[in-house]
């Protein structure tokens, strides 16, 4: 095989894997300038190509597609990966950090409920690359006495975690300490018979809280233990 022939079943195997259409002759010399010949010139080194059983000839098609042959000697002597090396990585890096943030929401979540299942309490979360308030343990904490004595106070609750909680979050003083809003300290109307405990975590680089939400009589010695054993699954 000469170089020109080499370069052509090169040509002609980068093409199709990208088109999945059969490849001709005028095709191929439009889309590769490099060809300094004619039309003539590229049938026949096809055909001797052909003859070789590196490519062949679709009944369907006018152009050639290579054969498991072809192939074979392709990636065994002419591929050159460092040439696709950085589109393969901008690829990478892209669905890595998708994949990455996907990993990120489920540590979340998964906190959060193994917090809800250490207390009758109502656990949450923020979570990095969205602009919501992860909860859970909502139906454990309106079976405690105070929701169930009542409603409107069940209800307001369930209001903060559905629309206002967010907003309240990002107004906070947050560290690595448990910080207590307790009652009116947390201007949250319909909370008021409510407290909120909240801690902050790091991952990757990302910041976040995690915390709880409980009536006054909240167990706040072992609800800080609790989410500080939570918190420090993220620091660890």
């Amino acid at each position: 095989m000469n170089i020109r022939q080499s370069k052509l079943l090169v040509a002609i195997i980068d093409q199709f894997i990208q088109t999945a259409v059969p490849v001709g002759s005028q095709e191929l010399l439009r889309h590769h300038a490099d060809f300094r010949c004619s039309c003539a010139t590229v049938r026949n080194e096809m055909r001797v190509l052909g003859e070789e059983g590196l490519i062949q000839k679709p009944h369907i098609s006018a152009g050639r597609v290579p054969t498991a042959k072809g192939y074979r000697m392709y990636v065994r002597d002419f591929m050159e990966p460092s040439a696709q090396e950085r589109r393969v990585r901008q690829r990478f890096q892209t669905l890595k950090e998708v994949y990455f943030q996907r990993k990120d929401q489920e540590r979340v979540y998964d906190a959060v409920l193994f917090l809800s299942r250490m207390m009758p309490n109502i656990a949450f979360a923020t979570v990095p690359h969205k602009p919501s308030v992860h909860y859970v343990g909502l139906a454990n904490a309106l079976r405690q006495p105070e929701f169930q004595a009542d409603p409107l106070l069940a209800m307001g609750v369930a209001e903060t975690l559905e629309g206002t909680l967010a907003a309240f979050l990002d107004h906070i003083e947050i560290d690595e300490c448990v910080r207590y809003y307790i009652g009116d300290e947390h201007l949250l109307p319909q909370l008021q018979s409510c407290s909120v405990m909240v801690t902050s975590y790091a991952m990757r680089g990302q910041h976040g809280m995690i915390g709880i939400i409980g009536p006054l009589r909240m167990d706040y010695a072992y609800n800080t233990v609790a989410l500080d054993l939570i918190a420090d699954l993220f620091r660890s």
